[in-house]
C-alpha cells in the first residue's frame, strides 16, 4: 500500500507514525513545505521567553529519524496538485518537480494565517507566528528592538505578548472584540487573565481594530482605532484559516469552515482522508460542525486515520476543544462551552462560579484559584473554566471526563474528592463551583414554578 500525507505538522506525521505501527510493509511519503518537521509550534513562545532554552530543544525528530522507520518525508516541497482519477500528485522541490502516486492519500494541511487586509502589513518588521522559523525571525528581530505591536488577544498573541515582554521589549496587546480569549473564556474569566497580564506591564487595547501600520521600508507606527502607537515590530495573531485548496483541487466536499470528512477521517472523495487543522468536525454539546484547531485533536485524528487506512475500524468521537495555557505564573483553561457560546446557540444555562484556594488556606503557598462551570437547565454540564497558578490542567481535564460523561452539577457535586493540605482544599474548587451552579438552577426552576 502506498500511502502519501501532504503535511508534516502534527495531524501528517502522527498518521504517519501510527500507519507504520500498524502496517510494517506500507510504502509511506510525508511531504511538507515546512525545512522542520516534528517540532512543537505551541512551545515557541516559551522559547521566546527563556523557559525553553533554544529553537532546537523543541524538534523532536529529524526527517533521518523518520527514515530509520522507513518513512520517507521530504522538506521544503510544495504540493502543486492531486489527481484522483489517477491516484497521483505532482510537487516542485526547488528546480525539482515530480509525480507520485498514491493508493491512499492523506491531506494534513493545516492552516495559514490569517493577514489583515491593511496598509503596512508587507513592512519588515511585521510577522506572523505559525512555524519554527517564523519563531526564529521573530527572536531576532526582537533582539534588537524596544518596541512591539502584538494584533490579536487570542492564546498565540497572549503567549507571545509574554515572550516577548520577557525579551525586554515594551509591549501592547490589541483586540478587536471586547474581551481578550473569546474563543475559550466568558469575559468575567478573562478579566482575571487581563488583569494578571497589566500587573505584569502589557497595555491590553480592546475593542478597536487594526487601521494600519506606517513605516519607511520598516515599521516605526501602529494606528489602532484613533491611536497611534510607536513600534518597531508587529506580531499578526489574528488567527488561522484552514489550507483547503488541495481538498478542493481533488474534488473533496468542504464546508463553512474547513474540509469536511466522516467520523473515520475520510473525505467524499475515495482513498482520500483529512485531519488536523484543516478540517470540520462535530461540537460534542451542539452537534453543530465546527473547528478544533488543537493539536491534541490532530493527534487523535491522525490515530484514527491510521487504524481506518490500516483496516481497522475506529470513529473520531465529537469535540470539547479542551485547553489549556500558561503565560508567566498563570495558568487557564477552558472546556465545552462559554456562557457566551451557548447562548449564541440557544442555549439557556446557569453558571456556578467559586472563588477558593488551591490548597487547604493555612498551607504555604496557597493560590487564589476561580472557577466557572456552565449548566444547561437540566443541570447537564456543558462548560467550565479555570483561571489559577497551578493545577489548572488536570481540572479541565476532570470536567472534559464529567462533561463526555453526560454529568449534571448534582452528581458532580457529590462525587469524591482526594484530600490533602498541601495539595487541596478538604472541598475541591470543581465541586463548590457545582454546589453554587444547583443552587442557582434550584432557584431558577422554582421560580418556574411559580
Amino acid at each position: 500500500m502506498r500511502v502519501v500525507i501532504i503535511g508534516g505538522g502534527a495531524g501528517g506525521l502522527s498518521t504517519a507514525s501510527n500507519i507504520r505501527k500498524y502496517d510494517k510493509d506500507a510504502d509511506i511519503t510525508v511531504i511538507t513545505r515546512d525545512k522542520h518537521v516534528a517540532y512543537s509550534p505551541c512551545a515557541i513562545p516559551y522559547v521566546m521567553c527563556g523557559e525553553v532554552e533554544s529553537f532546537d530543544d523543541i524538534i523532536m525528530h529529524t526527517p533521518e529519524d523518520y527514515r530509520d522507520r522507513n518513512i520517507k518525508i521530504l522538506t521544503e516541497t510544495e504540493v502543486e496538485g492531486v489527481f484522483p482519477e489517477k491516484k497521483t500528485v505532482t510537487y516542485r522541490r526547488g528546480e525539482e518537480a515530480g509525480e507520485i502516486p498514491y493508493d491512499v492519500l492523506v491531506i494534513a494541511t493545516g492552516g495559514s494565517p490569517f493577514i489583515p487586509p491593511v496598509e503596512g502589513v508587507d513592512l519588515e518588521g511585521v510577522f506572523t507566528i505559525r512555524s519554527l522559523t517564523d519563531g526564529e525571525k521573530i527572536a531576532e528581530w526582537a533582539s534588537k528592538s524596544k518596541s512591539a505591536v502584538v494584533v490579536g488577544a487570542g492564546l498565540i498573541g497572549l503567549e507571545m505578548a509574554y515572550g516577548l515582554l520577557r525579551m525586554g521589549l515594551e509591549v501592547t496587546v490589541t483586540e478587536m472584540l471586547p474581551q481578550i480569549v473569546p474563543r475559550s473564556l466568558d469575559p468575567d474569566m478573562a478579566a482575571i487573565v487581563q488583569e494578571y497580564l497589566e500587573e505584569k506591564g502589557i497595555r491590553v487595547i480592546l475593542g478597536k481594530a487594526l487601521e494600519r501600520i506606517t513605516g519607511d521600508e520598516r515599521v516605526e507606527r501602529v494606528m489602532v482605532g484613533d491611536e497611534c502607537i510607536d513600534a518597531d515590530m508587529v506580531i499578526l495573531a489574528t488567527g488561522v484559516r484552514p489550507e483547503k485548496k488541495l481538498a478542493e483541487m481533488a474534488g473533496c466536499e468542504t464546508g463553512q469552515w474547513a474540509v469536511r470528512v466522516n467520523e473515520r477521517m475520510q473525505t467524499s472523495v475515495p482513498d482520500i482522508y483529512a485531519v488536523g487543522d484543516c478540517v470540520e468536525v462535530h461540537d460534542a454539546i451542539t452537534g453543530f460542525r465546527t473547528q478544533s484547531p488543537l493539536g491534541s485533536a490532530a493527534v487523535r485524528q491522525a490515530k484514527v486515520a491510521a487504524k481506518n487506512i490500516a483496516g481497522m475500524d475506529a470513529v473520531f468521537r465529537p469535540v470539547l476543544n479542551a485547553m489549556v495555557s500558561k503565560i508567566g505564573e498563570l495558568e487557564f483553561g477552558s472546556v465545552g462551552l462559554t456562557e457566551v457560546t451557548a447562548l449564541q446557540n440557544g442555549i439557556k444555562v446557569v453558571s456556578g462560579k467559586k472563588r477558593a484556594l488551591t490548597k487547604a488556606r493555612y498551607y504555604p503557598g496557597a493560590e487564589r484559584i476561580d472557577v466557572k462551570m456552565i449548566c444547561d437547565l437540566n443541570g447537564r454540564i456543558i462548560g467550565c473554566q479555570i483561571v489559577a497558578k497551578e493545577r489548572v490542567a488536570e481540572r479541565i481535564d476532570t470536567m472534559s471526563l464529567a462533561i463526555s460523561q453526560g454529568m449534571t452539577c448534582a452528581e458532580l457535586a457529590e462525587t469524591e474528592f482526594s484530600y490533602a493540605p498541601p495539595v487541596s482544599m478538604v472541598i475541591d474548587p470543581i465541586i463548590l463551583a457545582a454546589e453554587d451552579a444547583c443552587e442557582k438552577l434550584k432557584r431558577v426552576n422554582n421560580k418556574k414554578a411559580e
